[in-house]
């Protein structure tokens, strides 16, 4: 029988109250002598790039680099180590934390099947270089983490926002960002279209598309309280429409019954 635990004061615990409590870190593992990671901290050591850190990460190699040698360290895996696709390119926020992003490359050697994980911290205010010379893939990606993160990314060919509107206020995936939008995205259909003079008489956006007003005689309608479009909301539970008279007499007919077809497969 399982051993029982008591579920009160779990408010006590230090996971539930710090806020920034980490949960327990992967296991880390040193580089091995003669193998293939090893070859290429020494191709990138070769090359002048510092390493602020390095080690096996389930199986794939992850390297902290600093933030300026971003374009040097990713064209040499690319040409020396034959990490010729990046799968993924992106950014955390860590601004509340260390006041920093990191901004991370996931690589792909496809000759060897192994994997690199390239990282690199920068300030809120600092600017990245452009990969874009490297990885093809990094036009779209440094897109969305300039529109997501606001991460300002230097050398880009089209710097612009790739998912939210240009005239878009704030930064969606940081973790300052509000769950369902700030004033600027309640209202920013409404200002768009009719202009802030309009805001008494719309009314906000719906943020919560589950919602359904049953009181809504415009946009929603009950079936057995149906009333006339735009009719009185206090109609809605007063009118009392019997289904009979509004739909087909053969409603819920069982069509199949009779049928000599049928009986002949029986």
């Amino acid at each position: 029988m399982r051993r029982y635990t008591p579920k009160d004061n779990v408010q006590k615990k230090a996971k539930y109250t710090d806020r920034f409590w980490v949960a327990p870190q992967v296991p880390r593992e040193e580089v091995e002598e003669g193998s293939f990671f090893e070859t290429v901290i020494d191709e990138l050591k070769s090359n002048n790039i510092e390493l602020l850190d390095f080690y096996v990460e389930l199986g794939q190699l992850v390297i902290h680099i600093k933030p300026e040698d971003n374009v040097k360290t990713l064209k040499t895996l690319k040409e020396k180590s034959c990490f010729k696709m990046c799968s993924e390119l992106s950014a955390i926020d860590y601004l509340a934390q260390d006041g920093e992003f990191e901004v991370f490359y996931q690589l792909l050697n496809l000759d060897k099947a192994q994997r690199a994980r390239v990282i690199t911290r920068i300030k809120e205010d600092q600017a990245i270089e452009s990969v874009e010379k490297v990885y093809r893939m990094a036009n779209f990606a440094e897109r969305e983490m300039y529109d997501m993160f606001g991460i300002y990314v230097n050398n880009h060919s089209y710097l612009k926002r790739i998912l939210m509107p240009d005239d878009w206020v704030g930064h969606p995936l940081r973790k300052t960002y509000p769950l369902q939008g700030d004033e600027h995205a309640q209202w920013y259909e409404v200002d768009k279209i009719f202009g802030k003079e309009y805001r008494d008489i719309i009314g906000p956006e719906n943020r919560d598309p589950a919602r359904v007003d049953r009181y809504d005689t415009q946009r929603f309608a009950r079936v057995g309280h149906e009333v006339p479009f735009g009719a009185d909301p206090e109609l809605v539970d007063k009118t009392d429409t019997p289904i009979e008279s509004r739909y087909s007499k053969t409603f819920l007919t069982d069509y199949t019954k009779g049928s000599k077809e049928l009986e002949n497969r029986r």
